[in-house]
């Protein structure tokens, strides 16, 4: 997406607040939309295409629900293109806006992202080990069938739970699965705190979905990450992370390198 278009969508206050309104509560319907803020309906519906138009809100069904997300895929594009050129002080604003927007208080984290590719390679990059290994560290051991357990490594650390199954499985179009389990030794290798673990571990477990849509010679990739527990310091974990994962997804099928071997 341009970003004149997202610097456009965010120069209006009512679009601003409309942003505002997610970051408090993503995944917000029309109607609940409407009566938090102090505008019409028809003015939301406006004020909300141009926000998708321009990336900021992606859009999910939930049977006959359309829910609203705030997307942070072009905050972190334009975060990415200019941080680091400017003194901290100069930007301070635009590096409190990406915080605020990857670190959401959430029932649900929403992510869309557009890349250069086919659906069919970018399948094969969220399910050939030899691509999640490189962006993710992370590979999967299963046979990508609806019920199928799936086995997670992680840096050499295995987790393996017969609650880890595929969910969906629509090649080239929609994937999901059960989030892994919080191991001991998984917690180890990132260095989270025990308690923090224990209480992840007991919570019930969130689940990760991927959708495929062909835009042109682009494609729409949109994943949700739900099912959290009431109270859950997941959404805030996740949130920090499917973006920058994402970003690199994208930037290894793009170029070819993700931006660690880009930057070697």
């Amino acid at each position: 997406m341009a970003m004149d278009d997202v610097f456009k969508a965010l120069a209006d206050p009512s679009r601003r607040a409309l942003l505002d309104s997610l970051n408090a509560h993503n995944g917000q319907t029309l109607r609940e939309l409407c009566a938090g803020l102090d505008m019409a309906r028809q003015s939301v519906s406006k004020h909300l295409a141009v926000l998708e138009e321009a990336n900021l809100v992606t859009t999910v069904w939930r049977g006959r629900e359309k829910l609203h997300f705030l997307n942070a895929e072009p905050i972190n594009a334009i975060a990415d293109r200019w941080i680091d050129r400017y003194h901290r002080g100069r930007v301070h604003t635009l590096a409190d806006l990406k915080t605020a927007l990857e670190q959401q208080d959430m029932d649900e984290f929403a992510y869309t992202t557009y890349i250069r590719t086919t659906p069919q390679k970018l399948w094969q990059a969220i399910t050939d080990p030899a691509f999640t290994s490189r962006y993710w560290q992370v590979t999967f051991d299963t046979d990508w069938q609806v019920g199928s357990t799936m086995t997670w490594e992680r840096l050499g650390v295995v987790m393996a739970d017969p609650a880890q199954v595929v969910l969906e499985a629509e090649p080239y179009r929609r994937l999901a699965y059960t989030f892994h389990t919080f191991t001991p030794e998984f917690a180890k290798s990132v260095d989270m705190d025990e308690d923090l673990r224990q209480q992840l571990a007991a919570e019930q477990r969130s689940k990760v979905s991927f959708d495929l849509e062909q835009v042109g010679d682009l494609v729409k990739l949109t994943v949700v990450h739900d099912g959290f527990a009431p109270g859950s310091a997941l959404p805030g974990m996740v949130s920090q992370g499917w973006p920058h994962l994402l970003s690199d997804l994208k930037t290894l099928l793009e170029t070819g390198r993700t931006m660690a071997e880009a930057a070697a």
